[in-house]
């Protein structure tokens, strides 16, 4: 007999932990090579942990909703391969918490501060992950040390803090001063969830964020907290490019199998812009500006669920229409069908988001980060417009688009944002609409 350990996936660059959302086997159950053996699901996408060997389930260490690290065990199968050692001692999933948590030191990409020591003047050992619950509920270092814990040595695990955090939020006729305090300590991102009980009048109904609403939230508080955000507009006369759609795309598709839509062209203009202005293609690292030599759009997808996603097209500049066009299908129709893989949704430099879909003329779109911009288009409607000829003014009736750019003002200026901007609303406006298919 052999023990082989099943170990939480590396599912992308930036990804340090997932949420188990399901076991497909118990301990005891038999399981093939390469099998599903359960669900998970990271701030990006879900996936599944196959097999990596084949046996039988010995032990789980970790349970449905728990929050794993990358790199940690979560479960054992006996195999039927002969081993010249004994097995590992078997090690109680609260244990194993412990000793997995390290890898919440990483730093996050909105906060490069240095991580704190993670002991206190009692030298009670507390992990990173009891410290980060704490600091998001907060509950100051005097309750954690009065706080029982059931793990190791009295150690407080992630079970003890979530059930003091449950009994704590239970409304009181008399509350303690030591539940009035750490309410003025919350960060401001967290205040609003966590402030006194509210009473509702009249007829609501209260409904949960989901998994993956929680996650946008959190990331759009974020973002508004890292980047100081400017918006920039402008509009663009985008009648060559509809009519040249609307003449080709029956025969593109007969062609090609693929449709094509107007998010391959606005990707074309954006790609050819960013190689113009390469300073909105970058991130910020600290006080370094990382310019990305790679170009990597990202383009907002809305599920059936009423969630965003953000697949990312790798090395746009390297496609022509045809291969953008069939890209951009893929990853939306995997990302409606929820087969998204980890890597579909990483390492975006830019982001393109169409409001217009949904009838927006315009929006002020919040930066996808660590990106330092994101471009929104509107709905295309015909108006009424000026045109300026050497003959002379005149009216026509034209499709008009209105383009809008949120950036970070702390690398991007209102110059470069602007004239990047214009640039892509010129790139649109000056279409060939005699461009061979």
């Amino acid at each position: 007999m052999a023990i082989v350990e099943l170990v939480m996936p590396k599912l992308g660059e930036s990804i340090m932990e997932a949420t188990i959302l399901k076991w497909l086997k118990n301990p005891g159950d038999a399981v093939a090579l390469d099998e599903t053996v359960l669900e998970i699901a990271t701030d990006k996408v879900d996936s599944e942990v196959p097999s990596t060997a084949a046996g039988i389930i010995d032990e789980i260490l970790y349970s449905v909703n728990d929050i794993v690290p990358i790199g940690a065990v979560i479960a054992r199968i006996r195999t039927e391969a002969a081993s010249t050692t004994a097995p590992p001692p078997a090690i109680s999933p609260t244990v194993q918490t412990v000793k997995a948590e390290p890898a919440k030191e990483i730093t996050s990409p909105y906060n490069h501060q240095e991580t704190k020591p993670i002991t206190i003047g009692s030298s009670r050992f507390y992990s990173p992950l009891v410290l980060n619950i704490a600091a998001s509920e907060g509950i100051s270092m005097s309750e954690l040390e009065n706080l029982p814990g059931t793990g190791n040595e009295g150690r407080v695990t992630k079970k003890d803090i979530l059930h003091y955090v449950s009994t704590r939020k239970q409304p009181s006729s008399q509350p303690s001063k030591e539940m009035i305090v750490p309410v003025q300590k919350i960060q401001p991102e967290t205040q609003s969830n966590h402030s006194l009980p509210v009473s509702y009048t009249g007829n609501v109904e209260i409904v949960e964020m989901d998994r993956m609403r929680k996650l946008i939230a959190d990331h759009m508080v974020r973002s508004k907290q890292t980047s100081p955000h400017v918006t920039s507009f402008t509009e663009a006369d985008v009648t060559n490019l509809v009519l040249w759609r609307e003449k080709v795309k029956k025969d593109f598709e007969k062609r090609e199998g693929t449709k094509i839509t107007y998010t391959p062209l606005f990707i074309e203009a954006i790609v050819r812009c960013i190689k113009k202005f390469p300073l909105i293609n970058c991130s910020l690292d600290g006080n370094n500006i990382v310019i990305k030599k790679d170009i990597n759009i990202g383009m907002a997808t809305a599920l059936p669920s009423g969630n965003l996603i953000v697949p990312v097209i790798r090395n746009a500049d390297q496609f022509n229409m045809v291969g953008l066009a069939k890209q951009v299908n893929q990853l939306a129709d995997a990302a409606r069908q929820g087969k998204l893989r980890p890597d579909d949704t990483q390492n975006g430099t830019f982001t393109l988001t169409n409001v217009g879909t949904f009838g927006s003329l315009m929006g002020t779109p919040i930066i996808n980060q660590p990106q330092v911009a994101i471009l929104a288009v509107g709905a295309i409607k015909k108006r009424p417009v000026v045109i300026e000829t050497p003959a002379g003014d005149s009216i026509a009736i034209r499709h008009m688009m209105y383009l809008s750019m949120s950036y970070d003002h702390r690398i991007v200026d209102g110059s470069l944002g602007a004239t990047f901007l214009t640039a892509v609303a010129k790139e649109l406006e000056s279409f060939d609409p005699e461009r061979p298919l």
